[in-house]
């Protein structure tokens, strides 16, 4: 039985091809666009894949797409009952699930040549990062745990792995985000580009964490694990901010509004040069993303009672974090994921 993997219309768009649950061939469009962190539909990543496999779209059998749509709906729409954000961030949502749901069509248009035969499968945004970490590690159970910006209306989900079996029982919801603490706080250090957290962790080592204090307005630590967001320094949560991830190198608008200049200064332009206060703030800032993370891992491990972590979602690229995670917490053993393959057990 084929099966392929579809991660589209977000940063690195990618395919993954398997049959009868092993690995053949998995490609980000990045490699064949030669443009960083596309988005947009896969074409010639799902192209390699089946040319890898020597087999045609019409042998493939089941489709998983690792977002669904109707993940969390009661959710969305008690959010905006209750908190009426701009209608343009409303009609944006519904126009990225309608996208979404489009798959069948843009998999036409690629291959008109071809009938589709396959079973399309919409798998909620953070089972498949779990799904990506855990059936790829070996373990025959394990506390999985998926941390990144949002997808499917969450930021963070968790539960437990056992043999082929995944089961949930915890998330953090919009508009509270681990992920885009960090992002803004890499935008107001000037580096406005998807994806450039990574400069901020290289640059951690080089400050001291002398503000602390003050970025524990904007993530807080639950009693249970989970961690909450001081909206009044984010916009996301009732504004549209400008999102681009059609056909290009994906584009995010400030998120960050005025509250945290008045909290911490002026933002620095990606022009200007680095002083000792930027280090310091991004020394601040992985300081606290650790501190976040650490304490939703150790409550996790004490609800749980198992050594072996899997870990995934965006978060999980945060290295720093990652290799302090033995020392930080009683977790035995690790493996971690991005996207590499997407809910093939579905």
């Amino acid at each position: 039985m084929y099966v392929l993997g579809i991660n589209a219309y977000h940063g690195d768009a990618s395919a993954c091809l398997l049959h009868d649950g092993q690995l053949l061939a998995a490609a980000e469009e990045e490699r064949f666009l030669r443009i960083k962190h596309w988005a947009g539909f896969p074409n010639e990543s799902i192209r390699y894949c089946l040319q890898v496999a020597g087999i045609t779209l019409e042998q493939v059998e089941h489709i998983a797409i690792n977002r669904d749509p109707k993940a969390n709906f009661w959710r969305k729409v008690l959010y905006t009952l209750k908190k009426r954000p701009e209608l343009r961030l409303v009609v944006d949502r519904l126009k990225n699930a309608k996208q979404w749901q489009g798959i069948e069509t843009a998999l036409q248009q690629t291959f008109p040549e071809q009938n589709i035969h396959a079973k399309i499968h919409y798998i909620e945004h953070h089972l498949s990062h779990l799904a990506s970490a855990f059936f790829v590690s070996g373990y025959n159970d394990a506390v999985l745990v998926s941390v990144d910006g949002f997808g499917d209306f969450a930021s963070a989900a968790w539960g437990l792995g056992e043999g082929t079996n995944i089961a949930i029982d915890g998330k953090v919801y919009f508009p509270h985000s681990l992920g885009m603490f960090y992002q803004a706080m890499t935008q107001y250090l000037g580096f406005p580009n998807y994806g450039d957290e990574y400069k901020v962790m290289g640059l951690a080592p080089y400050g001291e964490p002398r503000y602390l204090k003050e970025l524990r307005q904007l993530v807080q630590c639950q009693a249970d694990g989970r961690f909450k967001l001081d909206l009044t320094y984010f916009r996301h949560a009732t504004e549209k901010v400008e999102y681009e991830w059609l056909n290009c190198s994906p584009k995010v608008g400030t998120l960050y509004t005025p509250a945290l200049e008045e909290l911490l200064g002026k933002a620095r332009q990606s022009s200007e040069p680095l002083s000792q206060q930027h280090k310091d703030l991004a020394r601040s800032t992985q300081a606290i993303y650790e501190e976040v993370l650490f304490h939703l891992l150790n409550n996790l491990h004490t609800r749980y009672q198992r050594d072996k972590l899997c870990l995934a979602g965006g978060c999980a690229m945060n290295s720093v974090a990652n290799g302090k995670i033995y020392q930080q917490t009683p977790f035995k053993k690790m493996g971690s994921a991005k996207e590499a393959v997407i809910c093939y057990n579905h």
